[in-house]
């Protein structure tokens, strides 16, 4: 969810560890990450008319640097879920039963050689101009003027999501990763906790989140809350919980870097099991054969290489509670991922 960047080179740490497993046990481990995961096919829901791929408009070889597994340039859809479905997302804040918005939206762009990154936020309150969205029975979803951007994905799905995001940024999302409440808390766990520092006392009745200002470590329920506040700090607005999430990634990737995963083969398990278990991506990351060459060619991504931004934003002229990208400045800042 929050923890992009943590979450791929995770798959890099513990599916190639699992894969080197005892022959017996890494059959089966095999079987069973590869099982876990959900894809969805976003190319061919979307079709050609969409930006151009990553690399592609000053190389002839710009197919081949959207590839996962090249060095080449390439930008990802990071999508948190607030998924309703199942008892675990549920007791962890997910609501009622039916549907689910994107909780977090991080568009992530790997540079060329992938030794560094830019994470870019959207706030969920941005109102955008929604597309028309492809659906799974033939139909389609009405254009929208002034949407609110998270609500692509609650009428569309992730292919909305990743059309809405390609229409606002007119950036090609090479590929797309969705971690639900259940599986980022899972995953947390599975690290065996992770530290951050906050800067302010926390107290959100929503997130059920309270810390005084300084140094925790927590478990995956504290730090989904942690990834979820933004009524117990600052005004209220989900710019102040962008903040608490960039922590969050850097913090992921930092407590990934001081574990030795691979000599603990039952670790690695429960870390892979615990990330591929609650994981939707699109087709071309739906394997484990997929996330592992993907992940070994983050082998050199670390925390420092890492850079955090939001998008420019600024109060909608019609709704003080929402915000609009603030031109030219948004612009520039998508322009500078292409």
């Amino acid at each position: 969810m929050t923890g992009l960047t943590g979450k791929l080179k995770i798959v890099g740490l513990a599916l190639t560890g699992v894969l080197v497993l005892g022959a017996g046990a890494a059959g089966w481990a095999y079987w069973q990450l590869d099982d876990n995961i959900t894809g969805v096919d976003i190319d061919s829901a979307l079709g050609d008319d969409r930006p151009a791929e990553a690399g592609s408009h000053s190389s002839p070889e710009g197919a081949a640097a959207a590839s996962p597994v090249s060095t080449g340039s390439l930008n990802l859809l990071v999508l948190g879920s607030d998924s309703r479905s199942g008892e675990e997302n549920q007791a962890l804040g997910g609501g009622d039963t039916d549907g689910a918005r994107s909780d977090t939206a991080m568009v992530v762009h790997l540079d060329p050689g992938r030794t560094a990154a830019t994470v870019v936020s959207i706030p969920r309150d941005t109102l955008v101009d929604r597309p028309a969205c492809p659906l799974p029975d033939g139909g389609e979803t009405p254009p929208v003027s002034g949407a609110m951007f998270n609500s692509a994905y609650a009428v569309g799905g992730p292919v909305c999501a990743v059309k809405t995001v390609e229409a606002l940024t007119d950036v090609r999302m090479d590929h797309y990763i969705e971690i639900d409440f259940a599986g980022f808390a899972r995953l947390v766990d599975a690290l065996g906790g992770v530290t951050v520092t906050t800067e302010q006392d926390t107290d959100d009745d929503r997130s059920h989140l309270r810390l005084d200002a300084g140094t925790h470590h927590l478990d995956g329920t504290q730090a989904l809350a942690l990834a979820r506040t933004r009524y117990g700090i600052g005004d209220g607005s989900d710019l102040g919980r962008i903040g608490l999430q960039h922590t969050l990634v850097k913090a992921l990737l930092e407590r990934i870097a001081d574990q030795d995963l691979f000599t603990d083969p039952v670790k690695l398990y429960d870390i892979a099991d615990a990330l591929t278990g609650s994981l939707t991506t699109d087709t071309g990351l739906d394997s484990l054969s997929e996330l592992v060459g993907f992940g070994r060619s983050l082998g050199d991504l670390s925390s420092s290489g890492v850079t955090t931004v939001t998008m420019p934003v600024v109060p909608a002229p019609y709704d003080p509670n929402r915000v609009v990208a603030d031109e030219p400045g948004a612009k520039e800042l998508w322009d500078s991922l292409k």
